[in-house]
C-alpha cells in the first residue's frame, strides 16, 4: 500500500516546480561531488549514487560491470535479498541498482518522514558498502545470465547490435555488449566481482544526487552517511578517445528469419560535444521524430519497404553511436538499404527545409518540460549533468540552444561529422536468391 501511495505522489507532482529547479553542489568529506535540488510539494526524495563503473570498465571480462551491479541487491551485511526488499517495502521505499556503458548506480525513492527516511537510507548504505557476493547467489545469477545470453543468440536484432558496435569500435571499450559474452561470463568468479567492486565503488569515483523535499543540511548529512564507510580509493583513468573508421564496411550475417535487420552508422558525438544541438535537432528531422521523419516517409510511407525506420545519436563520455535502424522483409532489404543511403546523402547535402526545422523546434521544446516533470525524471537529468560535468544551467538553457540551431548549422555539422563513405553497415537475415 505504501509503495502504491508513493508512486501516486510522484505522478501528481506539479511540473511547474521543476521549471525553476536550481542545482546546488558541494563535496563530501571524502571528496565525492554532491548535486542537490530542493523541491517542495511532496514529502519525498530521490537519491542516486553514481560511479564511473559501466561496461567501458570491463577490460577483457566482458559483462563484469553489469553482473556486479546486478548482484548488489542479492545480499548485504546481515540481510539476504528478501530481507533487503522487505526493509524497503516496510517504509514505502523503492530501490534499484543498474548500469550502462559509462555508469553504474544505486537509486532510492523514499518518503522524508524521519523514521521512514532513516530506515531506507540505512538499508541503501548497507547495500552500497557491505555487499555480500555470496557463492550460492552468485551461481544462481551466473546461470540466469548465461541462459539470457544463449537466448540472445536467437534474436537477429541482438546479433545485429553486437556486430554493429564491434564494427564501429573495434577494440575500444565501447565495442562489446554490456551483458558480456558467454565465453567471458562462464569464467567469472566471486573474486572477480569483489575485485571490480573494490576498484570502482569508491568515494573518489562517486557522485551523489539528491532531489526532493529535504533541506540542504539534511541532504549534506544523507550524503555523508551514505559514503562514510566507502574507501576513498582512486578515480579511474578516463575512457580512451574513439577513433573514426578509416573506410566504410558492409557485413551480412545469415540468419533464418523472415525479416532482415539493418543497422548503419558511425561514431557520432559525446555528451559535451560542440555540435550536440545541430546534430540533435537535425537527427530529429532525419529519423528521430517517428512517423514524420524523413527516413520513415521515404522508406516506409512512400515505398512500403520497411516495418520501421529511425535514427538516433547516443552520446557517451566519448563518441557514442550514430545509428540508422531498419527492419524489412528479406527480399526488400537491398532496395531499403539503397533508399536509406540516398535519403541520408540528400539530407547531408541539402539539410532540412526551414519549415521542417520550425516544426522540429516546436516539437522538441514543447515536450521538453515533460522529460523532467517528476522527481524521478529530474533526478535522472541531474545525474547525467553531474556525471558528464555539464553546465548546471543545462536544463534552463536547453530550449534556447535548440532555438539557436539553423538550417546552415545542421548542414555544416552533418557534413563534417557523418561521412557516408565511412558508414559501417550490418544486415542480419535470410538472403534471397
Amino acid at each position: 500500500m505504501r509503495t502504491r501511495f508513493l508512486i501516486l505522489l510522484v505522478f501528481v507532482f506539479s511540473q511547474n516546480s521543476f521549471s525553476a529547479a536550481k542545482i546546488e553542489t558541494w563535496n563530501t568529506d571524502k571528496g565525492s561531488r554532491v548535486f542537490y535540488v530542493h523541491t517542495q510539494g511532496l514529502p519525498m526524495a530521490d537519491i542516486q549514487v553514481v560511479f564511473a563503473a559501466g561496461s567501458a570498465r570491463d577490460g577483457k571480462r566482458y559483462g563484469i560491470a553489469e553482473f556486479t551491479s546486478g548482484m548488489l541487491e542479492n545480499g548485504a551485511g546481515k540481510w539476504n535479498a528478501d530481507e533487503i526488499a522487505q526493509r524497503f517495502e516496510s517504509v514505502g521505499a523503492e530501490f534499484a541498482a543498474g548500469s550502462s556503458v559509462d555508469r553504474a548506480w544505486l537509486s532510492l525513492r523514499t518518503l522524508t518522514k524521519r523514521e521512514l527516511f532513516d530506515k531506507a537510507l540505512e538499508t541503501m548504505q548497507t547495500v552500497l558498502t557491505l555487499p555480500a557476493f555470496n557463492q550460492p547467489d552468485f551461481e544462481r545469477e551466473k546461470n540466469r545470465t548465461l541462459a539470457g545470453l544463449k537466448h540472445r543468440e536467437e534474436s537477429p536484432g541482438a546479433q545485429a547490435s553486437i556486430a554493429f558496435n564491434k564494427a564501429l569500435y573495434g577494440d575500444h571499450p565501447y565495442a562489446h555488449p554490456s551483458s558480456g559474452l558467454i565465453e567471458t561470463v562462464e569464467k567469472f568468479s566471486v573474486k572477480d566481482l569483489q575485485d571490480f567492486y573494490r576498484q570502482y565503488y569508491v568515494a573518489a569515483n562517486a557522485i551523489v544526487v539528491i532531489v526532493g523535499d529535504l533541506s540542504k543540511q539534511q541532504a549534506r548529512l544523507a550524503a555523508e552517511a551514505l559514503l562514510r564507510d566507502l574507501p576513498v580509493g582512486q578515480k579511474p583513468e578516463p575512457t580512451p578517445p574513439v577513433a573514426m573508421p578509416t573506410k566504410g564496411k558492409y557485413q551480412h550475417i545469415e540468419f533464418e528469419s523472415t525479416q532482415t535487420h539493418i543497422l548503419s552508422g558511425v561514431p557520432g558525438m559525446h555528451r559535451k560535444d560542440k555540435d550536440y544541438f545541430p546534430l540533435y535537432v537535425g537527427n530529429h528531422i532525419l529519423g528521430g521524430s517517428g512517423l514524420v521523419s524523413k527516413l520513415f516517409k521515404e522508406i516506409r510511407e512512400k515505398r512500403g519497404l520497411v516495418y520501421s525506420a529511425n535514427s538516433y545519436f547516443l552520446p557517451y563520455y566519448r563518441k557514442g553511436p550514430f545509428r540508422i535502424s531498419l527492419q524489412t522483409r528479406n527480399k526488400e532489404a537491398p532496395k531499403a538499404l539503397q533508399v536509406m543511403n540516398q535519403t541520408l546523402q540528400n539530407f547531408i547535402e541539402q539539410g532540412p527545409t526551414e519549415q521542417e526545422l520550425i516544426a522540429a523546434k516546436k516539437n522538441i521544446k514543447g515536450g521538453f518540460v515533460m522529460r523532467f516533470d517528476t522527481n524521478s525524471k529530474l533526478t535522472s537529468y541531474v545525474s547525467m549533468i553531474g556525471f558528464y560535468q555539464l553546465p548546471l544551467d543545462y536544463l534552463e538553457t536547453f530550449p534556447e540552444k535548440v532555438e539557436a540551431v539553423t538550417v546552415d548549422s545542421i548542414k555544416d555539422a552533418f557534413k563534417r561529422r557523418i561521412k557516408p563513405e565511412l558508414l559501417q553497415t550490418i544486415t542480419v537475415g535470410k538472403s534471397e536468391k
